[in-house]
């Protein structure tokens, strides 16, 4: 039997993988709770924590993304070259669509033909079409599911289904934590429509951002790996 084992993975501090998120989750529940719903909504609002923090979570990534795309073990590896690609392109369209590319900053006026078209007359993309917003954002929730819950449980049962050769992309079980923490308030959600009783205001905002943060701890943990490979070890 073939296990795949990183030991770059075990240098995250279980601070950012587990403690933050799970904390950060119970905060926003105590929040949902005590606060009346004019500061939750003003929370929720552009440039209220949430969507400031996807917007940081996702930059950062893409500074990741960015960086390794320079690694020299990087661009000679064509597989893992077009990866880190993928997601860099993806990281770099969630941080320019959440602050509508500079216009949050920049406060210009938007063009009165986009305007038409878009839902909240801003300059990005997501507010146009569903297929810019909703399907980027299941594609990348499934990915998640997939790659924090289903992958990791894979290589700890049957490790011999999943070809070792990508081993250095298959994220590691300590994520499982973080795709939990996005999926709960969906179900809490659920349950909530069934009984009449909601008590997230907006779980889409709680879910994106804890999508994000997957982002940026995976990347965290592929820069560990190629950084930690063997010297000797071939692309």
């Amino acid at each position: 039997m073939h296990r795949i084992n990183h030991h770059s993975d075990k240098q995250l501090n279980s601070l950012w993988w587990l403690w933050l998120p799970v904390t950060a989750l119970i905060v926003q529940v105590i929040l949902e709770l005590v606060l009346p719903a004019n500061v939750r909504s003003m929370l929720m609002s552009e440039w209220g924590p949430h969507e400031t923090l996807q917007f940081l979570v996702s930059a950062i990534a893409c500074a990741i993304c960015a960086q390794l795309l320079l690694d020299r073990y990087v661009r000679q590896n064509l597989f893992l070259f077009a990866w880190i690609a993928i997601a860099f392109l993806g990281t770099l369209y969630i941080a320019g669509e959440e602050i509508s590319w500079g216009q949050w900053i920049f406060q210009w006026t938007t063009p009165e033909n986009w305007a038409a078209i878009n839902d909240q007359q801003e300059t990005n993309l997501h507010n146009t079409s569903s297929w810019l917003d909703q399907k980027p954002r299941l594609l990348l929730e499934i990915g998640m599911i997939v790659g924090g819950l289903i992958i990791p449980l894979i290589l700890k049962y049957k490790p011999d289904a999943l070809p070792a050769k990508f081993r250095i992309i298959y994220p590691p079980i300590i994520l499982m934590p973080v795709v939990l923490c996005a999926e709960l308030p969906k179900l809490v959600e659920k349950i909530g429509e069934v009984i009449d009783m909601m008590l997230f205001m907006r779980v889409s905002e709680i879910n994106e951002l804890y999508m994000f943060y997957f982002i940026l701890l995976y990347m965290i943990i592929l820069s560990g790996r190629i950084k930690d490979r063997p010297l000797n070890e071939k692309p």
